[in-house]
């Protein structure tokens, strides 16, 4: 079998296993990072957002490093989240499915411990941890990394926080030889001394070129809005993407909770995911979002990491991100894989002199999105409450006497002439607090 990916030096179990999941040409950071690895015994960084294949680029020349005639542990993978962790395992699982001998744990947190402990009592080549989960193992001595030939540190700057604390303890129990490898979407100046302090002085940096590669196909939008006004036009955008799945961005647990909520009091097909959250709950709503049950994801920016869903078509930023960092992060959830998406950011009039720094540190341009009208807004809000009333369950509690009685007000109209009527009531209802303020503006003053 002879495959692009066998010019870089891969081999044909591996091959065979790409080629049965479709994957046939290898991306800008998986050509520049995996002959490097392969072939040289430097430490190794690679930069490149979120969605351009870095499991691959580590994953693969890993697996081919393992010598399987040894049981012990031979590389360390680590990942900010259990979500991102998680699918950095199922990522290895695929790709390791004609290498049978090749051993994959997963001991990452939010989830039981004890199992994972049992786990590693038998052969195991390589983990995928989080950073604290892999701490408590250590402190336990139930887990040894005293002969690991690699360390990765995937998404590094999204751990910078966690490692802060956690990296010392880790490096103490790894040889002194080993060879770290850091994968990053960005590159702010904690990363760089994290490398300073933890990687040796030859250092081989790969960078994937961010305005061709990183952003590409991802259309750069911002709308402006009043706060007052912030919801009804979200509302308008999602009823405009109907069946397509995106992510909205809050800053805050309390922001995404309380978005989350509106979204479904107007029947939104929608689930929030934070870190308060338990582990359990995480999964069952990431499991929802990636079998398409649930159409939008509201999210912190943490609990957001290791979501690879290729058909997410809109990322929104209901709040502008703090970091250059984060938007990359954010924006990089969608047009995966080869596909086009939006990344649309809802700002209010202060915040707009604030893009251009964005623009300028990222190298992309921001379009301006119009705003729905007045008169949009109200047919939308309209729609949203016919969805509602369809999709309001019936009261079995009415007794059957009271409800023969409304029947009887409504059996001589028309399905057609009873829809006329409900939706003539809730205009004039809408319409009446307009009214009344108006009103109350026109009557003179009495003091």
């Amino acid at each position: 079998m002879s495959t692009p990916f066998s010019k870089l030096g891969v081999i044909e179990p591996l091959q065979h296993s790409l080629f049965d999941l479709e994957i046939n040409t290898p991306t800008e950071i998986q050509e520049k990072a995996i002959p490097i690895i392969l072939t040289k015994k430097d430490d190794f960084v690679g930069v490149a957002k979120t969605g351009t294949g870095k499991t691959a680029a580590f994953g693969l020349p890993i697996l081919q490093l393992i010598d399987t005639e040894k049981s012990h542990i031979q590389a360390v993978i680590v990942a900010p989240t259990r979500e991102l962790g998680q699918q950095i395992y199922t990522n290895l699982e695929s790709f390791a499915t004609n290498l049978p001998t090749v051993s994959i744990a997963s001991i990452c947190g939010g989830i039981p411990i004890k199992p994972q402990i049992e786990r590693l009592k038998k052969d195991t080549h390589i983990v995928v941890a989080t950073p604290g989960r892999l701490i408590d193992l250590i402190k336990r001595k139930a887990i040894d990394i005293k002969k690991a030939s690699y360390l990765v540190l995937d998404e590094a700057d999204e751990m910078v926080t966690s490692l802060k604390e956690g990296l010392d303890e880790i490096v103490a129990e790894l040889p002194k030889n080993r060879r770290t490898m850091l994968f990053t979407a960005t590159m702010p100046g904690t990363i760089k001394q994290l490398i300073q302090n933890y990687m040796s002085k030859h250092v081989i940096q790969v960078s994937v070129d961010m305005e061709t590669s990183g952003h590409q196909g991802i259309d750069h939008k911002y709308v402006v809005v009043e706060p007052i006004e912030k919801l009804e036009v979200l509302m308008h955008f999602l009823n405009s993407k109907n069946g397509e799945q995106g992510i909205i961005f809050c800053k805050t647990k309390a922001a995404v909770n309380k978005l989350a909520k509106n979204l479904a009091i107007n029947k939104f097909s929608s689930g929030a995911l934070h870190g308060s959250l338990s582990q359990p709950i995480r999964d069952r709503i990431m499991g929802q979002f990636r079998e398409g049950h649930i159409n939008i994801l509201v999210a912190t920016d943490l609990a957001a990491r290791g979501i690879d869903v290729k058909d997410i078509s809109y990322v929104i930023n209901y709040h502008l991100p703090d970091t250059f960092e984060a938007y990359v992060h954010r924006s990089g959830r969608t047009a995966r894989a080869g596909a086009n998406g939006l990344a649309l950011t809802v700002l209010q009039e202060e915040e707009v002199s604030e893009l251009s720094e964005f623009e300028n540190e990222l190298g992309i341009t921001f379009k301006k999105f119009e705003k729905a009208d007045a008169k949009s807004i109200e047919e939308n809000n309209t729609l949203l409450w016919a969805k509602k009333i369809f999709k309001t369950k019936p009261n079995h509690t009415i007794s059957p006497e009271f409800r023969e009685k409304v029947h009887t007000v409504f059996h001589h109209l028309t399905k057609e002439e009873l829809v006329d009527k409900l939706l003539a009531n809730y205009l004039n209802q809408q319409a009446t607090p307009t009214k009344e303020v108006n009103e109350k503006k026109r009557k003179p003053s009495r003091s």
